[in-house]
């Protein structure tokens, strides 16, 4: 009698078990979206939130995935590494299976650890610091932009190759985003017989006056200046410059290449350059996702939008081939499953960086930003 009670017992623990686990996997499937909500940056990452909100809608309404709706849980890191790092905890603990973002290359790296610690891929439209793929440390990290040597690499042959320039100037923010950048165009024009860095400095965000860095600028018979940052601090130098009436060349990144850089520059911003995603907008899915934006929020989307639409979408797609929310199956699937993007078809290499995607140059014409053929 003891011996068949025990059993009954073991067969009730272990079925209880198992509807815990069966009742756990009904459950909606919780994906985080985090980056600048709010603050200087905020441009960059409410497009990336809208965007993700776009995708996971389409799906629920499609009557979600693996039989489960999506739920988003959106956090605002303020691009700020020591925000991160508590967002990403707090993601944790609610749940996410995935992460769309983060969006700015310091707040990234700081919460990866974090993340990887819990076994959560992550996937950024717009953190291109070089190390978050290329140094291994961190697997379960997947980008839908190429990285900050891709884009030195655009803007250091650009400044050469069409510009003619040869004394460059070279600046910085002193974040991992700026600073990384700024190093790599560094070597590359340091490589160039034709190329002569005459001034490399690092800057101090959020200062009023530049007219230290400025003179410098002026002191160094720099043709042109390459900035690493964002465009808080971009659109004071470049206006700066240009009431001092230099005829200084200012060709920066896709931190600057955002339509409120040139809201705040004014016009300032006219003749500046700068690198971003190639525009994709030719292609059907890009520009059905764009139409979906403008329908639901009645104004054009912010950068980094459909970069994000990409990460969306490749998440849910891996889960979908994956059959489930493991993360080994998931990230497996990221690197072995195409799927079609407003960027094109992608997968990820075994680094993390998605295959297909690059950068193009921009100029500042009339107050718009117009790709360079």
């Amino acid at each position: 009698m003891k011996k068949l009670a025990m059993i009954l017992l073991v067969l009730f623990v272990a079925a209880g078990f198992i509807f815990a686990g069966g009742s756990k996997e009904k459950g909606p499937i919780k994906i985080g979206v985090a980056g600048p909500q709010s603050g200087d940056l905020a441009s960059y990452g409410i497009p990336t939130a809208k965007a993700a909100q776009i995708v996971v809608d389409d799906v629920n309404k499609a009557g979600g995935v693996l039989g489960r709706k999506i739920e988003l849980i959106v956090e605002d890191d303020v691009c700020k590494p020591e925000v991160a790092t508590n967002i990403a905890s707090k993601l944790v603990g609610d749940g996410v299976v995935g992460v769309i973002g983060h969006i700015c290359s310091g707040a990234t790296k700081a919460a990866l650890g974090t993340y990887n610690e819990s076994k959560i891929p992550v996937i950024s439209p717009s953190a291109t610091n070089p190390a978050l793929t290329q140094s291994g440390e961190y697997p379960n990290f997947f980008r839908t932009i190429a990285s900050d040597d891709a884009q030195a690499r655009t803007e250091v042959d650009f400044a050469l190759d069409k510009l003619g320039l040869t004394k460059i100037a070279v600046l910085h923010d002193k974040g991992d985003y700026g600073k990384g950048l700024a190093e790599f165009a560094k070597k590359f024009l340091e490589a160039d017989s034709r190329a002569t860095v005459v001034l490399f400095e690092g800057i101090t965000p959020g200062a009023v006056d530049y007219s230290a860095v400025i003179n410098k600028i002026k002191n160094s018979g720099a043709q042109a200046v390459i900035f690493g940052g964002y465009h808080p601090e971009a659109s004071k130098i470049v206006s700066q410059m240009k009431k001092r009436k230099m005829d200084v060349v200012f060709i920066s990144d896709d931190g600057v290449k955002d339509d409120t850089f040139i809201k705040v520059a004014g016009k300032y911003a006219e003749g500046v350059y700068a690198s971003g995603p190639k525009d994709t907008s030719g292609n059907p899915a890009a520009q059905a996702a764009i139409k979906e934006y403008e329908d639901k929020f009645g104004d054009k989307p912010g950068p980094f939008y459909l970069n994000a639409v990409a990460a969306t979408e490749a998440l849910i797609n891996a889960i979908k081939v994956a059959g489930s929310t493991d993360y080994d199956a998931v990230t497996k699937a990221l690197r072995s499953s195409f799927v079609e993007t407003p960027l094109g078809k992608i997968k990820f290499d075994k680094r993390g960086d998605a295959l297909g995607v690059g950068f193009a140059m921009y100029h500042v014409e009339n107050g718009k930003y117009v790709e360079l053929k």
